[in-house]
């Protein structure tokens, strides 16, 4: 652990923290590399779903039920 790293408890449940623990053991990481990990990739897909928003905030909004008359009119359902 790098003079950078913060410490923080966090909680988990039985069969969540003895899968974290098999998990860190099987890929050769401690226990924290693998929770960092976990945290990166989930704070990425944030970043990658508000990106994907901000490109699509332009497009037309189409209400369920306009969905749903359109699918009939074209014989989809």
């Amino acid at each position: 652990m790098s003079e950078l790293s913060k410490k923080s408890t966090v909680y988990f449940e039985p069969d969540i923290h003895q899968a974290l623990r098999i998990k860190a053991a099987t890929t050769h990481q401690s226990v924290s590399e693998v929770v960092n990990e976990a945290v990166r990739v989930s704070l990425q897909e944030d970043q990658e779903d508000l990106n994907a928003f901000t490109q699509r905030v332009s497009e037309v909004t189409l209400s369920y039920e306009a969905l749903l008359e359109d699918l009939k009119l074209n014989g989809k359902i």
